[in-house]
């Protein structure tokens, strides 16, 4: 297992920076669970000193006396001193800017919407103790790093109390397939596109769960153990996920991915699914879902103007997520006795389709490296996303896996296709009728690419009608 710490060169930089400034810097760091942002900080602290905070998962024990005690203990230990018993945020946020006044010292505020969950003012006095004591040094970098990422940007990013004092925010995303790679240690040059994928269609691009994978074993051996085994660490993950971010509103939280498990759905069609009269709340919870990493919202656009359209559809984008709801959740009760453990991926229902859905999302988690293979230059797109088109009386309906328009008057039309066979010829059909259906301005070029993992017949190559056959596992070596 490959604990080493991976990945984040640009986010590393980008926070190095912050080393050469001649004042105080206040960062803000989210993402989803286990994506590795306390990490993060972590490596970038490696050779400062830091000193890291965390707040207490709420719940109905919880109380704001809990989390004071919590981070006097935290405190305390940090400093090689008793617990300190302070009955008030203020007092805590003096006691530690005055030990961090001088020298290069990074501090991170771990989960901050747990911490200052059961005080209203707690921004505020957070807000007060920067302003007053913290920046007095200008060498210290606060970090305030959280799995809530809607509460962030509602209390934090989007607040007036903290305008102009945020000197750098990242949002970590998962990792990119030629990170991912590192994961399978030496051996990774011998297992095959198709293995890791298989893994990857489970895991996704989160560093928590591939650092969880065994090299030696197979995918199905690993999906196994993490999996489809009481004590695997991806069984009860989902409900810690929800329970964790979403607290007492995760129940209308599940119901709305389980809507999404299947495909991409419009606004209108999640409230029929839900059979609940339209609200702005079920938006809402749409959106924090959206900024929590689990979905995206795709927005189509047009293609004569390149102005986004008000069309869109959801669709889950977080890998394990789906693989949950569609193979862990409904097994949950033949898992627990141990009446699961020899399933085969392959024999699970409708494996193929939602293989397909996971395909699509780590193709689309990786354009960047589609737009290299395609030599396009990012600067010169106008619009890169999945496509779709109404259908109306002057059109026909049309959906396109991935559409990149081009400032130079091409349309690259990607098919993305998983098979766990070598794609035959008759996907030609499918893509000229979808290039046909696809309304654009006659000097506009279309030209047609196939990524793929498991390869294409010869005849495909043959016919030539793809300017550019794309093979998934060239993007673990880019």
């Amino acid at each position: 297992m490959n604990t080493a710490f991976v990945g984040r060169k640009k986010e590393l930089s980008q926070l190095n920076l912050l080393l050469n400034k001649k004042s105080a810097s206040l960062v803000v760091v989210k993402g989803r669970r286990r994506i590795g942002k306390s990490r993060l900080i972590e490596e970038f602290g490696r050779s400062q000193k830091i000193y890291t905070f965390s707040g207490v998962l709420p719940n109905e024990k919880t109380t704001l006396k809990s989390q004071l005690d919590e981070f006097g203990w935290q405190l305390g230990k940090a400093l090689l001193q008793p617990a300190f018993k302070e009955d008030d945020w203020n007092d805590l946020f003096l006691r530690l800017a005055r030990q961090t006044r001088k020298g290069r010292v990074i501090i991170l505020f771990d989960e901050i919407s747990w911490m200052g969950s059961l005080d209203p003012d707690f921004l505020g006095k957070l807000k007060n103790a920067w302003d007053l004591e913290f920046k007095k040094n200008p060498q210290l970098i606060l970090v305030l790093c959280g799995s809530v990422s809607a509460w962030i940007e509602k209390n934090i990013l989007g607040s007036s109390g903290f305008l102009g004092r945020i000197s750098l925010s990242l949002t970590l995303e998962e990792l990119p397939l030629f990170d991912c790679n590192t994961f399978w240690t030496d051996s990774g040059d011998n297992i095959s596109a198709y293995e890791k994928f298989k893994i990857l269609s489970v895991t996704g691009g989160i560093p928590k769960y591939l650092e969880e994978i065994q090299p030696n074993l197979s995918a199905e051996e690993n999906i196994k153990n993490l999996c489809f085994d009481r004590a695997g660490i991806l069984f009860n993950e989902f409900e810690q996920i929800f329970t964790d971010i979403f607290s007492s509103r995760s129940e209308i939280y599940k119901r709305i991915v389980q809507c999404l498990a299947d495909g991409k759905y419009a606004y209108d069609d999640i409230y029929k699914m839900l059979n609940v009269p339209k609200s702005g709340l079920i938006s809402e919870y749409l959106d924090e879902l959206v900024k929590s990493g689990f979905l995206r919202r795709d927005f189509t656009w047009d293609i004569k103007s390149g102005k986004t359209s008000r069309l869109s559809r959801y669709r889950i984008s977080d890998n394990y997520l789906r693989f949950y709801l569609k193979y862990i959740l409904p097994n949950k009760e033949k898992i627990e006795r141990g009446s699961y453990a020899n399933q085969s991926l392959a024999t699970l229902p409708g494996w193929q389709g939602a293989m397909g859905l996971q395909f699509e999302n780590l193709v689309l988690n990786n354009r960047q490296q589609i737009l290299k293979l395609l030599r396009i230059n990012p600067d010169d797109v106008v619009y890169d996303n999945p496509f779709f088109q109404h259908k109306t009386i002057r059109q026909e309906g049309c959906q396109i896996d991935y559409l990149i328009q081009t400032r130079f008057d091409t349309l690259y039309v990607c098919e993305i296709k998983f098979s766990k066979h070598p794609i035959k010829i008759e996907i030609i059909d499918e893509v000229q009728e979808k290039m046909r259906r696809l309304k654009a301005p006659r000097h506009v070029s279309r030209r047609a690419v196939l990524i793929h993992v498991n390869g294409v017949h010869d005849d495909i190559v043959d016919s030539r009608f793809f300017s550019n056959l794309i093979d998934f596992g060239k993007l673990f070596y880019m």
